[in-house]
């Protein structure tokens, strides 16, 4: 792919992410490039590329302005499928494990282009959210650890700069949150399995901001697996504990 092709996709990524309304004016060219780590012709030809799509408007001295088709581009069909997720699994829980498989699927391949693409800003943003996972943690907030704990994946989303990864992973990201809350709700009940998750979160961290991209998507696998076979023995006590639940008393 072409660096500029690259950049307008993450342009639109930036113009979802800050929900910016048809008509909004995006930030400078100095800022765009500062914020995606290339230079202001490569950042130039990118605008060009999308002015010409019909997703952004430049105006001579006043700045580039979104159109209405940008600012759709990934609004009501997004929401749709989210909600109806949202809802299968509130329908049935046996569902948040298919959750867990299509993030394998998903994020090793976030992992590892993340790895191999990260600018320094992607970098100091996974770092931050992993920070605030820490920070949350430490203050006993499970919601706001929760939403920390998603905001870090999509971090690594975001640095993969794949804009059909990036935006299915934002997606789902409710989705995504809700899941995660519900997990660390059984499992952080333990605090031995609090320490091996925020061990795995920095092993995550560490193997993207070293550039190793095996590395990257071997530990998302490993710390999924983890998830996976955690909540699955939580969901076996609990089953076996309702059982027994059902027999009579032998004191009665």
């Amino acid at each position: 792919m072409r660096l500029s092709d690259r950049l307008a996709e993450q342009l639109l990524v930036l113009i979802d992410e800050q929900g910016l309304a048809p008509g909004a004016r995006l930030p400078s060219e100095r800022q765009l490039a500062l914020d995606l780590g290339a230079s202001r012709p490569s950042i130039r030809e990118a605008i060009q590329q999308l002015a010409s799509r019909g997703l952004l408007e430049s105006q001579q001295g006043g700045g580039t302005f979104v159109r209405s088709s940008a600012a759709s581009l990934a609004g009501g069909s997004r929401r749709q499928l989210v909600q109806s997720l949202n809802e299968l699994v509130s329908d049935d829980l046996e569902y948040r494990y298919d959750v867990l498989e299509a993030r394998y699927a998903l994020e090793g391949g976030t992992a590892w282009h993340a790895a191999l693409r990260a600018t320094p800003m992607d970098r100091s943003r996974i770092q931050d959210r992993f920070d605030d996972m820490l920070r949350f943690q430490s203050s006993d907030d499970p919601g706001q650890s929760a939403k920390a704990d998603a905001q870090f994946h999509l971090a690594i989303a975001e640095a993969s700069h794949n804009l059909v990864l990036i935006q299915m992973m934002r997606g789902v990201f409710e989705l995504l949150r809700a899941t995660v809350t519900e997990n660390r709700q059984r499992m952080y009940t333990r605090r031995f399995t609090l320490d091996q998750l925020t061990a795995q979160h920095r092993a995550l961290m560490q193997a993207i901001l070293d550039g190793d991209p095996e590395m990257a998507r071997a530990t998302v696998w490993q710390h999924l697996d983890f998830v996976h076979q955690s909540v699955r023995a939580l969901d076996e006590d609990e089953a076996r504990r309702a059982r027994s639940s059902r027999l009579p008393s032998f004191y009665d």
